[in-house]
């Protein structure tokens, strides 16, 4: 009934690929969006929040909530932006950093699931395509 609905089809695939990654980051007492926040985190250190928002695609607040939500778990401390006094720079901990290689590797083992479901190729088509046309309705 639904094959042609880019909203049907977008969001149950979403729900599909949430309960992977809920799995996947669960033995971290973390949510998809706190593990892939704290994995740019890692990457990035030092990144100020709207610089997370953007790379995330998603608004400030979203953004500050899932950083309040890091912090209360000890996995990454703000510190003072010296560039401009309203904006924080976002730092692992000690914890968040000890993180690095077991989320990245449980990341890893999602995707490789993934793509051992779809096929490498397909896999690759999907995601391109789908990143392009989030790119060009935002």
């Amino acid at each position: 009934m639904f094959d042609h609905c880019l909203y049907f089809n977008t969001t149950a695939l979403a729900r599909l690929v949430e309960r992977e990654w809920t799995l996947a980051y669960k033995s971290f007492d973390l949510t998809p969006p706190q593990g892939f926040v704290l994995r740019v985190v890692l990457n990035k250190p030092g990144l100020l929040n709207r610089e997370l928002a953007e790379l995330l695609g998603i608004a400030r607040p979203t953004a500050t909530r899932l950083l309040d939500n890091l912090d209360a778990k000890k996995l990454i401390e703000r510190r003072p932006s010296e560039g401009d006094g309203r904006e924080w720079n976002i730092f692992p901990t000690e914890a968040g950093t000890a993180l690095k290689a077991p989320i990245n590797k449980a990341s890893a083992d999602v995707d490789k699931r993934m793509r051992a479901h779809i096929g490498e190729a397909r896999f690759n088509e999907v995601v391109g395509s789908m990143s392009q046309i989030r790119r060009t309705l935002a």
